[in-house]
């Protein structure tokens, strides 16, 4: 174990790199830095550094970036020349690995991007003479490699030959069996030469497709099989050394017991991606073929259903393999490495990716002072962290110079990360110095990376190592992202991208240890006070449901922090043929406070309609992450998510929350930046905000910050004002309608067009007095939201009505009443019925704003209220200069009649009168009042004009088209006339008139008699007879009494009868 720390603590130092000698450095270690300053060179811009060690490319790559660098690249001309300078200046001949910067990371993708078809043939077990052969000639092999996709029949248990190759002289020359074993797996074993290999080799027997290779090769005699990717069996020797026989048969599905016949132990399943090499296939091949990937170099025999012969019972079929390869664009034919540095130009080639050879990193020139400065600082002085470490350790001082090779098992990576949580403990108090921070995280990249396989000594101790290496992980990472290092992560900037290189690390090491960790458990939580972490695993079925990971419960946030993959995706992967499911979640409560508080996140503004001030972006949240493995493959999956709001409105701001993930490759040299593709906000709610991202990875709000043009007591004095404005309006609007219909308005289409008009827009303001109790709820707040658009459509289409029958008025139309109201009737009510139909069925989705119900002002949906508006007002206000035209055009007309000497005087009142009469009536129903709206943003004051104009826009045409209406005064006029005349037949008995000394006022009128005179209820005289009626007022009666007479002469003669009635209340 000490041997362990002591190459565990050499990988924790620094790579020191000077141009001078140390302060406190000896002789040994000043010639061991003057060699190492011989392998940097510096830019202006770059510093390139020549790793002199042999690792193969993932390796040297992972090397790397846990330097806070990346393995260069030669695209660039500066690039390019400060690596030949190295060369040059150091010496070196051999070739070094470079990388190709056309080669992107393999990425989680979505599952329908990862299956293709492939023809398969299927051997049905209703027969057992089921064959394939493969029609071409063979030639003498000295190595060979054969691999096939299988599926094999679960109700088969005997022993079958997936294939058999048998040459004129020998029949056994190459053979794969298989047979189920006990446990119910499926052993493979080969024949070669006729010498039958042990079943050792195994995949489940469980119906699925698996990949099988096997290889072999004369020169030493070495055979392997592998399954989906693995090495399952090898070894080497044979009984006979010799290539093996050309001019064979290849069969598929039987074994030959003569050549090319007598078939026995038939294959019962299915058979695709049959494919033959003149080489022994390496395990970087197999694992690429396992990918769906190609190797064309060698290929005797791909696979292509025309060049094979079956029989009539074997049929083609379509299988659906899983394929990430496809996509992922993984190559076989190696990795680039730079040969010469002599050369010009320097010669590229490739080689292969498992070959070890030295590389070169490269950084830029301050990240690369700044880590000579830190480590320079910690050589001289080491920290209390640091001299714990070397206590634990048994180390007497820092050894400085890390060799890149180090950290080979997980034992060793547990162990160092178990003295660095011990060191944390006990220098609690001190705390970490930025020095510190750089080297745990330098730490955590390459423990991130350890190889998971056990070297044979330590298999039985691999497990425990596992788990309390994941367990120490979280604990580092977990006191490195404290708050309480916030001023730290500002003073190493210059050398970490930022807290986001501890996240990558995390995911890193979880991935590659989900196999490991969940061996014996379907459960784990690792709780630390910034880091939750939850692995949690299911074996897909039919019905498979999620479950949603949230962050600790806290007593101030009564809302978590949760994300979940939608129960609809996992189903898929079962559809998908997934049969294990891994969901990987972590929360990171502390990241916000790390990142710099006066760095401004760049991003467009969501608000763009100019009534709120964009002043920048902050992060606002916690970080929220999902993993999603398929049988231990990632998968990239939509999921959602729900947080909290962490950031404090300061005052005269506001907040809009905006879903985004980081993107590791947005900004590689500055270790990613914050993106928003593929994420939506569902909903947002007071203190968090819902998301929907399309895909798996680390996710948080940012909050764009908008300088508030309305103070919080002026929204809530104009959130007053609009709902009792809107309640005065619509008691205004139903009296205006009850008015019309009670009192017997003459009917006609300037009142029919009003009617219409006042029904729209009261049901409009009462939606909208509505609106805020409906946003509660999701369905209601949208149905609220299409019938406002609708109702106030309408009530700008009576508008526009409005001002096309005034026009009408104004200028000579040759259309017929009838049809002009159902020219009305269309552009009243089917115009708007037609353009919220057709916004809803173009953008339903986007239709409804995210937090209050109203159409969405972010998109183009709002154009289908504000467009129609901007048309009606524009129409309506041609038609109000037409009409004040008109109306002063008469003005002066009557003034020209008047008598010279008012004429001026009078003029200038007409032509006053004229322009502002229209103007006033005309308003209210016209909609002008809206243009206001246009202005709301400038002022708090045109906000509180608009809303006064258009809340009461039904008080208004309540005072202008009741009360002061001519029709309206002149039909109560009537009816109280009407109900004068009737009163008459309430009296009982005739009155007997008194003469009265005052000369008393009558009124004759001569009239036929009406069905309400009393005169209809005498039945004598003939119908052509007349009445004549006589009115008289007298004192004698009370104040404001009427007696009346009635004079018609008697049947059969002339007399005149003369009867007065007394009204009733008389």
């Amino acid at each position: 174990m000490t041997g362990a720390l002591h190459t565990g603590f050499m990988l924790f130092s620094f790579v020191v790199v000077c141009e001078s000698e140390p302060t406190h450095a000896g002789p040994d270690r000043v010639g061991d830095l003057h060699e190492q300053s011989k392998l940097v060179h510096l830019t202006s811009h770059w510093a390139f550094h020549l790793v002199n060690e042999s690792l193969d490319f993932s390796s040297a790559d992972r090397f790397c970036r846990g330097q806070f660098s990346s393995l260069v690249t030669v695209e660039q001309s500066e690039d390019r020349e400060g690596v030949l300078e190295l060369l040059q200046q150091t010496g070196h001949r051999s070739p070094v690995w470079v990388r190709d910067p056309a080669k992107a990371a393999s990425k989680p993708l979505a599952l329908s991007k990862q299956y293709l078809q492939y023809p398969a043939l299927n051997f049905p077990r209703d027969s057992r003479e089921g064959f394939a052969r493969v029609n071409m000639s063979f030639p003498t092999l000295s190595s060979i490699s054969v691999c096939v996709r299988v599926q094999w029949n679960p109700e088969w248990n005997e022993v079958s030959t997936i294939f058999s190759y048998a040459a004129p002289v020998f029949t056994n020359e190459f053979q794969l069996r298989g047979q189920v074993d006990m446990q119910g797996r499926i052993l493979l074993a080969l024949i070669i030469h006729g010498k039958h290999l042990p079943y050792k080799a195994s995949f489940p027997n469980d119906g699925d497709w698996h990949h099988i290779c096997v290889a072999w090769r004369l020169s030493n005699g070495h055979w392997a099989i592998y399954v989906d990717g693995d090495k399952k069996d090898m070894g080497s020797g044979s009984d006979t050394s010799r290539s093996i026989y050309g001019d064979g048969i290849l069969i598929l599905g039987q074994d030959q017991d003569s050549f090319g016949g007598n078939f026995t132990e038939p294959f019962f399943g299915n058979i695709t991606d049959l494919n033959v090499w003149n080489m022994s296939l390496e395990i970087r091949h197999v694992r690429a073929l396992n990918t769906c990937s190609s190797k064309t170099q060698e290929l005797l025999f791909s696979w292509n259903l025309d060049l094979l012969s079956r029989h009539p019972v074997v049929n083609e079929v379509q299988a659906l393999l899983f394929c990430p390869a496809v996509h992922q664009q993984m190559e076989l034919q190696g990795c680039r490495t730079l040969q010469d540095g002599s050369d010009q130009p320097p010669l590229l080639s490739l080689t292969d990716c498992s070959d070890p050879l030295p590389f070169i990193c490269r950084s830029s020139r301050e990240r690369f002072l700044k880590m000579k400065q830190i480590s320079d600082s910690q050589t001289s002085q080491p920290s209390a962290f640091m001299n714990q470490l070397m206590k634990l350790s048994n180390q007497s001082q820092p050894v400085l110079g890390q060799r890149p090779s180090g950290l080979g098992s997980v034992s060793q990576v547990s162990a160092l990360l178990d003295i660095s949580v011990q060191a944390l403990q006990y220098t609690q108090q001190e705390g970490l110095q930025p020095a510190d921070m750089v080297s745990l995280i330098q730490l955590l990249s390459l423990a991130a990376d350890v190889p998971t396989q056990p070297h044979p000594k330590e298999a039985s101790h691999n497990k425990t190592s596992i788990q309390e290496l994941s367990q120490h992980f979280i604990s580092v990472a977990d006191s490195i992202i404290s708050e309480d290092n916030a001023l730290k992560w500002q003073a190493i900037k210059e050398v970490v991208s930022g807290p986001m290189d501890v996240v990558n690390a995390i995911d890193q090491m979880v991935t590659s240890l989900s196999a490991s960790l969940m061996a014996e458990t379907d459960h784990m939580i690792i709780h630390r006070p910034n880091i939750k972490l939850e692995v949690q695993q299911q074996w897909l079925q039919e019905g498979s449901r999620g479950s949603s990971f949230c962050g600790p419960e806290t007593e101030k946030l009564t809302n978590l922090d949760c994300i979940s993959v939608p129960n609809q995706k996992i189903q898929d992967l079962h559809n998908n043929g997934f049969h294990k499911l891994t969901l990987v979640n972590t929360w990171y409560g502390s990241l916000r406070p790390l990142f710099n508080p006066e760095e401004n996140i760049t991003m467009v503004p969501t608000v763009t309609d100019g009534s709120q001030r964009y002043l920048g972006t902050v992060l606002g949240s916690s970080v929220i992450s999902t993993t999603v493995l398929g049988d231990d493959q990632p998968v990239s999956t939509p999921v959602r998510f729900q947080l909290q709001h962490r950031v404090q409105n300061p005052t005269g701001t506001v907040y809009d929350p905006v879903c985004a993930f980081w993107d590791f490759d947005l900004n590689p040299e500055a270790g990613g930046w914050w993106n928003t593709k593929g994420c939506d906000v569902v909903s947002k709610q007071y203190g968090y905000t819902v998301c929907y991202c399309n895909h798996t990875t680390n996710f948080a709000l940012l909050l764009q910050v908008y300088e508030a043009k309305r103070s919080p007591e002026n929204e809530k004095a104009l959130q007053v004002l609009t709902f009792i404005g809107c309640g005065v309006s619509l008691c205004g609007l139903l009296f205006t309608f009850i008015l019309f219909i009670a009192v017997g308005v003459p009917k006609s289409d300037r009142t029919t067009v009003h009617k219409n008009l006042i029904v729209a827009l009261a049901i409009a303001e009462l939606l909208l007095m509505c609106s805020d109790w409906a946003s509660a709820n999701e369905a209601a707040c949208f149905m609220v939201t299409a019938l406002l658009h609708l109702f106030f459509m309408a009530s700008f289409s009576w508008m526009l009505v409005e001002g096309l029958l005034l026009w009408s008025k104004v200028v000579s139309v040759n259309i017929s009443e009838d049809r002009r109201m159902k020219l009305y009737y269309i552009i009243g009510w089917g115009l708007p019925v037609l353009i919220v139909g057709v916004t809803l069925a173009v953008s339903v989705d986007e239709y409804k704003a995210e937090d209050h119900c109203w159409l969405n002002v972010k998109t183009d949906t709002i154009w289908a209220f504000v467009g129609p508006v901007i048309f009606v007002l524009a129409v309506n206000a041609v038609v109000l200069c037409r009409v004040v035209m008109v109306t002063v055009s008469s003005a002066r007309r009557r003034a020209k009649m008047l008598s010279p000497s008012s004429a001026s005087k009078m003029q200038t009142f007409d032509l006053s009168w004229a322009v502002t009469r229209p103007v006033l009536i005309l308003l209210p129903v016209l909609g002008l009042t809206w243009l206001c709206g246009v202005l709301v943003h400038l002022s708090v004051v045109v906000a509180y004009v608009f809303i006064a104009l258009n809340a009461l826009q039904g008080l208004y045409i309540f005072l202008v088209y009741a009360v002061y209406n001519t029709e309206v005064r002149n039909a109560i006029k009537r009816i109280k006339e009407k109900r004068k005349a009737l009163s008459f037949t309430n009296c009982s008995q005739p009155t007997s008139f008194l003469p009265s000394q005052r000369a008393p006022i009558t009124s004759w009128g001569r009239s036929p008699p009406t069905p309400s005179s009393p005169e209809t209820s005498e039945t004598s005289g003939p119908p052509s007879s007349t009445s004549t009626s006589l009115v008289i007022k007298n004192e004698s009666f009370r104040k404001e009494s009427f007696v009346s007479f009635s004079l018609k002469p008697a049947s059969g003669n002339q007399v005149v009868q003369l009867t007065g009635y007394k009204p009733s209340g008389c």
